[in-house]
């Protein structure tokens, strides 16, 4: 297996603090990655305790399977963390998870691997896929995709100010030579972008949009939170680690919901049990400190949320 890149895990102090582990308590790490935090529940958990984790990356199931395979407390799935409950119950552990943990968005090492499409500064394939055996990579998309689709991703997913312009330009560059390669998109994006932030690549939202798109990211998002609620258990914290506005306000609008559930019914003289609240919000959004962004500039859009289940 190749060599592995230092993975600095984000917010790691701030995630075993609210996680408030128990020595013997059952946690899943969602977005494994490399390990960073898991690595460190690891070491909080005592011959009882078990932390089971999971990743679409099979380089991630592999290298999980190499630093911890033959540990008793560890496992590790294959798989989006939208099957969390699935997950939960083949592992027998529905309902009595202590913590879960979701660290969002891309890791370090897919980044830092040219190969694996997802950096408009190496140049590398066009495939930007979490799971590289699974669907279709960007380059792909983009080769069906309609001008109108581009566009609808870039502003949904991308935020993108000037999404017409740059959809347009990739459209009209597809005419003229497939774009397969992370630089040929990056340099289509470069000069459709009339301006851009100083010390932010043009083609930033655009990588974001796609990828989002290609992996379904955000629907997988809204997916596991709901099931959360359900394979945590009474007093189990739901920590997520969101890196743009998209993912954090799907994360804040759903702790909302649970924590402020049918608040207008508080008044009738009793209230059904599935409409009480199911979540207690902990706090507002944690970001990390100038001294963290500095030994770790990836680091810098991060915020923390955390949830406790209550009911």
């Amino acid at each position: 297996m190749q060599k592995q890149e230092q993975h600095q895990p984000v917010l790691l102090a701030e995630v075993i603090e609210y996680l408030a582990i128990d020595r013997e308590g059952v946690y899943i790490d969602a977005t494994f990655g490399r390990g960073g935090h898991a690595g460190q529940i690891l070491s909080y958990l005592g011959n009882k305790g078990r932390l089971i984790a999971i990743d679409k990356d099979p380089e991630a199931v592999a290298f999980a399977m190499q630093q911890w395979g033959q540990d008793e407390r560890f496992e590790i799935y294959r798989g989006s963390f939208k099957n969390i409950k699935e997950i939960a119950v083949s592992a027998g552990i529905l309902g009595q998870v202590s913590g879960i943990l979701l660290d969002l968005g891309v890791s370090s090492p897919q980044l830092d691997q040219a190969e694996r499409g997802f950096s408009f500064l190496r140049d590398g394939p066009l495939d930007m896929r979490m799971d590289p055996k699974t669907g279709i990579s960007a380059a792909e998309w983009l080769a069906c995709a309609h001008e109108k689709e581009i566009v609808q991703v870039l502003k949904d997913y991308g935020e993108e100010r000037y999404a017409k312009r740059i959809a347009r330009a990739i459209a009209e560059e597809q005419k003229l030579r497939p774009i397969v390669t992370t630089v040929h998109l990056a340099n289509v994006v470069k000069l459709a972008h009339p301006r851009w932030e100083r010390h932010k690549h043009p083609a930033t939202q655009t990588f974001q949009a796609i990828r989002i798109r290609i992996n379904n990211e955000l629907e997988d998002l809204k997916v596991c939170l709901e099931q959360s609620i359900e394979v945590l258990k009474r007093g189990g914290r739901l920590l997520v680690i969101s890196f743009h506005s998209l993912e954090d306000r799907i994360v804040k609008r759903f702790i909302r919901q649970h924590a402020h559930e049918a608040v207008e019914l508080k008044k009738l003289p009793f209230m059904a049990t599935e409409w009480r609240p199911k979540l207690k919000n902990l706090g507002r959004g944690i970001k990390p400190d100038a001294y963290a962004i500095k030994a770790n500039p990836r680091s810098r859009s991060a915020v923390l949320r955390i949830a406790e289940k209550i009911s």
